[in-house]
């Protein structure tokens, strides 16, 4: 008990601690300690409290929610005198001080609710002492008796008529706001908790209660309230009496109420316009006219018109739904007309229906979504007024705004859900839903793509919920599916129509078959299928030849059945029907019929093969009619689709014989009957022979895991496979040919291949070779193709160095399963680089990764480059032989790509060999050469000190074409660790007076520096202005593409070279205005803040450069400019505020100045003080510089004597002497 008291007294003590969560902390330990000791912590606290009257209202605050809490978690095992001396302490700190001081008092105002709620007597007996009549009481008393009607409803009902009789003489006292409020806040709790009592009387302590009980109190406080009250000039007032007229509305008598509906509904009206905050409003509004339905007003439909007016109007306002007031408003609002719909349904439906006629977007909008909340919540008085919502609903269906769309689609979606669709007329509103699923993507406030996603949900929901919409939907969507129009909707579609059709086929429902026979559109259909599944998808082909073809015929059904069937005299004949009836010029019918004999095959493969054998025998394959009397004469174009069929057919018994029967009978009675037709001309056979080897493969693949074969026809095989290949023309890929032997190549060594033991590999003689042609292939951007070359490379890998790389190669290709990018790339070329894996096979993989930096796809390229740089980064030292070879192919391949890396690797390892090859190139260089000495000047200085004058010297004499190098000087200038480059550049453009310019402005210093790069540009920029004019076109068409570069650097360096193009008069001479503006315009929304900055100097410019171009720009000044004059970036507020001032110099007379002036006056005025001193001189500039387009000589003088950018302001007396003149001046624009 001792340590409880100690550890009590010491927490009561840090509960003044000033931090919030310490505080936090001392009530949840207090509380844990009341849970265990509850009489004796709050005597406790009650005592310290005692002893410590001048407590600090914060600590005794502390303290008091302390004691609500144990309170409210322990009242039952609080003893009852303790509850008496906490209602006693409660009440006097509650009431200790006449003035308001919420905190302290709130707090205990919680205890006394927290006790009532179990001794509610005791708490009305201390709270009527001094609730007396005939005085005033005090705020927290009224308070803390509206908070117990809500805790404690059952407890606190059968006191408020007392409460009530005594508080009705104190409304009139009450003459200050705050007092107004609570007693206002009062009558709306006691009234809401009447109203809850009387719904659940049931429950209640006294059953007899009924509403006539406070009937004439709740009219009496009423009447002062709304002739009183609601007049206040205060809003919160204003509001909090509405909110409980609202509540008091249903408790007043029927007559009483019927008496005040003409009064009461347009005073509630009007509240709208004096309130910024509607819901409470709309609330109150609502609560009156579900009283006035109830009772049957017939006084309402008076104020029908003015009600519909004005909900209208709430109804249209637009939804912040980031803000929950606006929501809840706008959901009063349509109940208040759910509530009219019930007593007025044709007056306020036809009303709705006209307001939809209105064009205007946001009266639509307000339209539909009231009609939508008729449509679900009214459902019986909506029946029959379906056929003139459907008629109506069409007009705004043809509305051009996405918004108003998406407000249609959500009411079809509740027109749907109530039957709306099935009549006349609702095919309309399924085709305007189909119509926007296949919207293209638009830029929008609500986009195309938006309003498609809404419109595929809603076709979704219709699908999956509405039950009763079955019969519509199917099959009236498969008529979509064709027209050109829907083909944006495909997808969607196809989800409803897999829904609709898997429901009605499980249920078997007769509404679900579809006549296709009708004319025989089934097998044509499904034909064209076939021919158009590659458009379908890639992998759709493959998939047709699997799955499909028992569409169309049910070969593999017969297969099947044969398979089960052990009359053998059956299945002869059976297969001699399927061979002499089948179309075999039909590809896909020879295909059915080989996997049906294939399939057949697999219980009898004695009587198949024999069977296929008497066939191709047979006069099937000769001109004369044949012996069965049932063939006609065939030209030799049908015997060879017959012959096609009977390889197929070899090639699907291999396939699905039993295993341990076919081995032995692959050689002598399957390949001796297809290798006579090798030498075929026709493609049909041909691709018949393909197939049928690789699915003979494929069948011994999986034989030789369980028995030994030695497959001794494969090399022969493989060279008839070659032999298709080289037949095949060389330019172009018109047939499958290539793509199928390639398949089967590698489905006849795979065989060998697991047969053979690591011990007894081989290794590849041309492993570089291999691995330069595959490993960029490992960024393709077709998955299937990254993967295969995944796993070439490991099995070259594996095959080539066995066990010692298997751990690592076998993560490599994890890696590159998972990612596919550049930086697995590396991790590849680190692997292959290793000095176990190249071996001497490292120049054959670096030439061969210099071919694929040509690569057809841009993703190879990219990954030959990353893995060629690492490669010589790690194995470059020992080619020092190869260098000049390595430069020459990369001479001729730098005409299409840019590889300047490759060259730097090389120069690090090999310097003096790369520069005598470059420097000993032919005269007169190209751009190529060029190209390299210069990254190696820029990348390289501190290797070149020794060279540096002979490297001028051949590139100023040498070089012979300049506007390459003209764009690339201020492409990477902001690379630059030496000036050498720039100077060679510029002489030998012969621009020596720009040379000397920039010698006098120390830019070369300028340039190299971060911090000062711009000012180095700048001055580049300038003496390029000055001395060299006519070179400027051809450098700013080369350079306007690089301020769309992904890097930030080099739009930095064009920005800031543009900008002070602008600073000039020559761009307009040379016609470049209109383009370096509009880049600057565009450069206005860069994510780089310097490019931003740079932008808006460059706009600021053109009122010096070329000032009659500046009333263009106005524009700028308000979409742009202003925006940034709040920028975080010092900066960039300061080049703002600059450039409001230089435009204003020449838009005086412009009425479009004058507005955004003032419009931006105020920000400048904040900016005075702002915590950057070029800003403020900045503002001060513009407003000086502004104050004659303000409209005001005085103003004008004060700007001129008072802001000087070098003289101090006293900012408090200069805007009290500024509001003196706009005071003065208030009937101006001002």
């Amino acid at each position: 008990m001792l340590i409880l008291t100690k550890v009590t007294l010491a927490l009561l003590d840090a509960a003044n601690d000033k931090d919030s969560e310490v505080q936090e902390q001392v009530r949840k330990s207090m509380l844990t300690l009341g849970k265990q000791q509850s009489d004796r912590v709050l005597a406790m606290c009650q005592d310290y409290l005692t002893k410590h009257p001048k407590l600090v209202v914060s600590h005794r605050v502390v303290i008091l929610q302390t004691i609500e809490l144990i309170v409210g978690s322990r009242i039952e095992e609080i003893s009852y005198p303790r509850i008496k001396s906490i209602i006693s302490l409660a009440s006097d700190e509650m009431t200790r001080s006449k003035e308001v001081v919420p905190d302290w008092q709130q707090a205990a105002s919680n205890i006394l609710v927290a006790v009532g709620n179990k001794h509610i007597n005791d708490i009305m007996e201390e709270i009527l002492s001094k609730f007396q009549p005939g005085v005033l009481p005090h705020f927290f008393v009224v308070q803390t008796l509206a908070s117990l009607s809500d805790s404690n409803v059952y407890g606190m009902v059968p006191f408020l008529n007392a409460v009530l009789g005594t508080m009705l003489p104190m409304l009139c006292m009450a003459k200050q706001d705050n007092m107004k409020w609570v007693f206002s806040s009062a009558l709306c709790h006691f009234s809401d908790s009447i109203l809850e009592y009387l719904a659940n009387l049931d429950k209640a302590p006294d059953p007899t209660v009924r509403k006539d009980t406070f009937s004439s109190e709740i009219y009496a406080a009423y009447d002062i309230l709304f002739n009183n009250w609601l007049q206040s000039r205060e809003p919160k007032i204003r509001l909090t009496v509405a909110e409980a007229v609202g509540s008091m509305s249903h408790l007043m008598a029927s007559d009483k109420l019927e008496e005040q509906i003409p009064k009461l509904i347009p005073a509630m009206l009007s509240l709208y316009k004096k309130n910024s905050e509607h819901y409470i409003i709309s609330k109150s509004l609502c609560q009156v006219l579900d009283a006035s339905v109830n009772m049957g007003s017939r006084v309402l439909e008076t104020q029908l018109d003015s009600l519909l007016v004005a909900l209208h109007q709430q109804v249209c306002c637009p939804i912040d739904y980031s803000n929950p007031p606006t929501v809840k408003n706008h959901n009063e609002v349509l109940r208040c007309f759910s509530l009219l719909a019930n007593s007025f349904p044709d007056r306020l439906v036809m009303f709705v229906l006209q307001k939809l006629e209105n064009s205007n977007e946001r009266s639509r909008m307000g339209s539909l979504a009231v009609l939508r909340h008729l449509i679900n919540s009214s459902t019986s008085m909506m029946e029959t007024k379906k056929l003139l919502i459907l008629a109506s609903i069409r007009q705004p269906m043809a509305d051009h705004s996405n918004k108003v769309k998406k407000r249609v689609v959500q009411v079809i979606s509740a027109m749907a859900h109530h039957g709306y669709l099935e009549l006349e007329g609702g095919d309309l509103l399924v085709r305007f839903i189909v119509q926007h699923c296949a919207l293209p993507d638009t830029i929008q406030e609500v986009t195309n793509e938006a309003l498609r996603t809404m419109c595929d949900n809603t076709l979704h929901l219709l699908t999956t919920t509405v039950g009763r919409l079955a019969d519509v939907l199917w099959p009236m969507l498969l008529y979509y599916l064709t027209p050109p129009q829907f083909s944006n909707a495909t997808s969607p579609l196809c989800k409803s129509l897999i829904v609709l059709g898997s429901k009605k086929r499980n249920n078997q429902e007769a509404s679900f078959n579809i006549d296709f026979t009708h004319r025989g559109h089934g097998a044509p259909s499904l034909s064209l299928l076939s021919v158009l599944s590659v458009n379908i998808h890639p992998s759709a082909d493959i998939l047709w030849e699997k799955e499909i073809p028992p569409l169309l015929f049910l070969y593999q059904c017969i297969g099947v059945t044969l398979q089960q069937c052990y009359n053998k005299e059956v299945v002869k004949k059976q297969l001699q029907e399927i061979l002499l009836t089948a179309r075999h010029s039909d590809t896909i019918e020879r295909e059915g019929v080989a996997m049906g004999i294939g399939l057949c095959a697999n219980s009898h493969l004695e009587g198949t093969l024999a069977k296929l054998d008497e066939f191709g025998k047979s006069d099937a394959f000769k001109k004369s009619p044949s012996i069965f009397n049932l063939l006609k004469e065939r030209n030799d174009v049908e015997i060879e689709k017959v012959k096609s069929t009977l390889i197929l057919c070899y090639g699907q018994v291999a396939l699905n014989a039993p295993p341990e029967q076919i081995l032995n009978r692959i050689d002598h009675d399957i390949l001796r009957c297809i290798s006579k037709h090798f030498n075929t001309k026709d493609l049909t056979m041909k691709l018949s022979l393909i197939q049928s080897v690789g699915l003979i493969a494929k069948a011994i693949s999986e034989c030789v895991k369980r028995q030994g074969y030695v497959f001794s026809r494969k090399q022969e095989l493989i060279a008839v496979m070659l032999d298709f290949i080289k037949a095949e023309p060389a330019d172009t890929l018109r047939t499958p040919v290539r793509h199928l032997v390639m398949t089967t190549c590698a489905n006849l060594m795979y065989p060998s291949l697991i047969t053979v033991r690591s011990s007894n590999m081989v290794s590849f003689h041309n492993l570089g070779a291999l691995l330069g042609r595959l490993s960029p292939r490992c960024s393709d951007p077709h998955p299937a193709v990254r993967t295969a070359a995944v796993d070439c490379i490991y099995t070259l890998l594996y095959i080539q160095f066995r066990q010692n790389l298997r751990a690592c190669l076998h993560y490599l290709c994890l890696s590159l399963y998972a990612h596919m990018c550049l930086s697995v790339c590396v991790s590849l070329c680190v692997t292959i680089s290793s000095p176990v894996c190249v071996c001497q096979q490292l120049t054959t993989l670096v030439f061969m990764l210099f071919e694929g930096l040509v690569d057809s796809q841009t993703n190879c390229c990219r990954a030959a480059s990353v893995i060629l740089n690492t490669l010589l980064k790690n194995r470059g030292a020992g080619l020092q032989e190869l260098v000049p070879e390595m430069l020459e192919v990369l001479h001729l391949r730098l005409q299409t790509i840019t590889e300047e890396q490759t060259v730097l690797i090389l120069a690090t390892q090999h310097l003096q060999t790369v520069i005598n090859t470059l420097i000993n190139q032919p005269l007169p260089y190209d751009r190529y050469p060029h190209r390299f000495t210069h990254t190696l000047i820029f990348k390289c200085a501190s290797l070149l000190d020794n060279r540096k004058e002979s490297m001028m010297r051949a590139v100023t004499t040498k070089v012979a074409t300049n506007q390459p190098l003209a764009v690339s000087h201020t492409r990477h200038c902001q690379h630059f660790r030496h000036p050498v480059a720039l100077r060679i550049l510029l002489a030998r453009a012969q621009l020596d007076e720009v040379v000397k310019k920039l010698d006098q402005d120390n830019a070369w210093d300028a340039m190299k520096e971060q911090n000062t790069h711009t000012t180095g540009v700048t001055l580049l920029a300038r003496a390029m202005a000055k001395h060299a004019g006519p070179r400027l076109p051809s450098i700013v068409e080369c350079l306007c593409p690089c301020l769309n570069n992904i890097y930030e650097c080099q739009r930095i360096t064009v920005t800031a070279f543009f900008s002070e193009l602008l600073n000039h008069h020559v761009v307009t001479e040379l016609l470049l205005m209109d383009v370096l503006m509009n880049n600057m315009m565009e450069r206005i929304s860069d994510p780089c803040c310097t490019v931003r900055m740079l932008s808006v100097r460059g706009l600021g410019n053109i009122a010096v450069g070329s000032p009659e171009k500046v009333l263009l720009s106005d524009i700028v000044m308000y979409k742009y400019c202003t925006p940034h004059a709040l920028s975080d970036n010092d900066d960039i507020r300061c080049a703002s505020i600059l450039l409001l001032g230089n435009l204003s110099k020449f838009g005086s007379g412009e009425p479009v100045f004058k507005d955004q002036i003032h419009n931006v006056l105020v920000s400048l005025l904040l900016h005075l003080v702002d915590p950057n001193p070029q800003v403020v001189k900045a503002c001060k500039y513009a407003m000086r510089v502004c104050a004659p387009v303000v409209g005001s000589d005085q103003i004008t003088a004060m700007f001129q004597n008072h802001l000087h950018e070098d003289k101090s302001l006293h900012y408090g007396e200069f805007i009290n002497d500024l509001t003196k003149y706009l005071v003065r001046l208030s009937h101006t624009p001002i």
